[in-house]
Formats: C-alpha cells, sequence, structure tokens
C-alpha cells in the first residue's frame, strides 16, 4: 500500500517533468554493441530469462496475444492511472499539428497535404487516438494528420479497430500489422512523425528498428518514443521495486488470468538501456538533436530526435 500511494504522488504534474536533454549528459554506447551481426547465433534476455536469439520475437508474440484484451485495463491498474498523464503530455510535446505545405521553387505555398504519422507498436490506439483528438482540436477545419497505427501483434491490433469503432474513429486510421524492424512497405522520407510507446524495449534488434524509423521520416522529421527506464530519484527505486516485482505480476494473475506474462514485462523494463544509453542509439541511428525527459523520478522517459 505504501508503495502504491508513494507512487501515485509521485504522479503530481510536477513531479512528471524533471528533464536531462543536454547531449552532455549522454554515455557513448557503441554501435556495435547493439549490431543484429553481433547477436546473430546467441542468446538473448527475454525478462531475465535467456532464449535463443531467433526465439525472442515468437515469445514476445506470445506475451502480447495472452494479454491484448486485458492490456488496457491493466495499464491502469498497473500505473495506478498515471500512464494517461505520460501519454498525454507525450503527445502535447508533439506540438502544433497542422497540414503540411507544399512549396514550390520559389518559397511560395501551392497546396497543403496531411502529415504523415506512424505509431508503431500502437496496438491498441492509446497514443494515435490522442493525436487524432489533437489534430482535430489544432486544425478543426480538415484533418492535418495521415496516421497509421501499426503492431507487429494482430490481436492487439484487433482491440485498437474495436476501440476506433466505439468511438468513431475508424475511418480515420490505417491499421497494418508491421514489424518494427521492417519499415520496407513505407517509402524512405515519406513520413513526418515516428511514434512508438511502450513498445521498443520488446523489439530484437532494436539497433535495425531505430535505422528503418530514421529511414521513413523526411528531412525536419521526428522520432518520439515514451519508455520505461531507470529510476534516478533516490528512495524510489526501491519502492518501485518493491511495488512491480509484488504487486504487477499479482494483479495479472488477477485481472488478466497471466501473471507469467506480465512477470515478463517487469523484468524487460529493468533490461533495457538506461536513458543516456538508449539517447546514444538513437543517435547512432542517425538522429540529431537527440533528447530525453525523465516523467516520475524516471519511471519513464521521453526520448526525442529528429532527421536532419
Amino acid at each position: 500500500m505504501y508503495a502504491a500511494q508513494s507512487l501515485k504522488r509521485l504522479a503530481s504534474k510536477r513531479a512528471i517533468t524533471a528533464a536531462f536533454p543536454k547531449r552532455a549528459l549522454l554515455v557513448r554506447t557503441p554501435a556495435a554493441a547493439f549490431s543484429v551481426d553481433n547477436q546473430q547465433g546467441k542468446k538473448i534476455d527475454f525478462g531475465f530469462e535467456t532464449v535463443d536469439y531467433e526465439k525472442k520475437q515468437e515469445k514476445v508474440a506470445e506475451v502480447f496475444s495472452s494479454v491484448a484484451d486485458s492490456y488496457d485495463l491493466m495499464n491502469d491498474a498497473m500505473s495506478l492511472g498515471i500512464h494517461r498523464l505520460w501519454k498525454d503530455d507525450f503527445v502535447k510535446q508533439i506540438g502544433p499539428l497542422k497540414p503540411r505545405k507544399i512549396l514550390d521553387d520559389k518559397g511560395n505555398i501551392v497546396s497543403t497535404e496531411p502529415l504523415r504519422i506512424l505509431d508503431v507498436a500502437g496496438g491498441t490506439g492509446d497514443i494515435s487516438f490522442r493525436i487524432l483528438d489533437k489534430a482535430w482540436q489544432d486544425s478543426p477545419e480538415q484533418l492535418s494528420v495521415k496516421i497509421t497505427v501499426s503492431d507487429i501483434n494482430p490481436n492487439m491490433l484487433d482491440v485498437g479497430k474495436k476501440r476506433a469503432v466505439e468511438r468513431g474513429s475508424f475511418h480515420e486510421l490505417d491499421f497494418k500489422v508491421v514489424n518494427a524492424e521492417d519499415l520496407s512497405e513505407f517509402e524512405s522520407d515519406s513520413h513526418d512523425l515516428y511514434t512508438i510507446a511502450f513498445g521498443i524495449r520488446n523489439v530484437t534488434d532494436r539497433a535495425k528498428a531505430l535505422k528503418e524509423a530514421h529511414r521513413i521520416l523526411r528531412k525536419g522529421g521526428r522520432f518520439m518514443c515514451l519508455e520505461f527506464s531507470e529510476v534516478v530519484v533516490p528512495g524510489l527505486k526501491q519502492i518501485y521495486d518493491t511495488y512491480s516485482f509484488n504487486m504487477i505480476p499479482a494483479m495479472g494473475g488477477l485481472l488478466a488470468n497471466d501473471a507469467p506474462s506480465y512477470q515478463y514485462l517487469v523484468e524487460s523494463i529493468r533490461k533495457f538501456p538506461k536513458q543516456p544509453e538508449f539517447a546514444a542509439m538513437i543517435e547512432d541511428a542517425g538522429f540529431q538533436v537527440v533528447t530525453y525527459t525523465n516523467y516520475t523520478g524516471g519511471v519513464v522517459a521521453l526520448h526525442s530526435g529528429v532527421k536532419l
């Protein structure tokens, strides 16, 4: 109970934005450490378990097929509802969503077109729905975005499609089964924004996924990632560890009848690179102006990079 109350108190607006955006804070990690070539034929982490490299994607798919129907309920339960604040601020940080201006050789505006947005690991639609709502607020006269909701898991997308129908947004979104490591169906330099929330840590070859993100973005396009990270507030780490390792699998067993999947999710957070290390990976993929902002003392971090 103490852990839950402490986490909720730290979810106040003042606790949400402890920013560390300076590049000087980045701890460089050699790109080769994350190369798929270095992993072939070897083992890789699946939570605290070690599995064959080729098996991780299959095991992650099993996890999310199992939890798809209870995913949104469990997000509320696990985070005490705080995930809504994280996601709201994540989308707010995108900035104004106005139609893209098409210029002629003299710099005159000849037409406009919707911003193209790819929401990767978008599954149940939480981020895409927020972006869509913001787009209508920013440009009420016409829809200023064209959003593709992608996920490697069709079960997660089915939940998103159902939610889109219920909210009357189905025809404003495009749902596709896509692997973050292979975006070959999207042309290079074709998108204005790439978002991924709580998905990158489940990707087997993160370096490859980041390079694909860079490839499909136009110059000036932005990469935005929301992911669980390393707690940096003294005292909170112990509270957070006690809460997550004891309460979250128990909630998974009670609410989703699947404690093992939520045990993996807790463990996968601890195996994910720390904020400076992941920021360095984003730079290695070719992005510039790379920053990260901690939410709730580092429980979650927003990573951003621009293709220049």
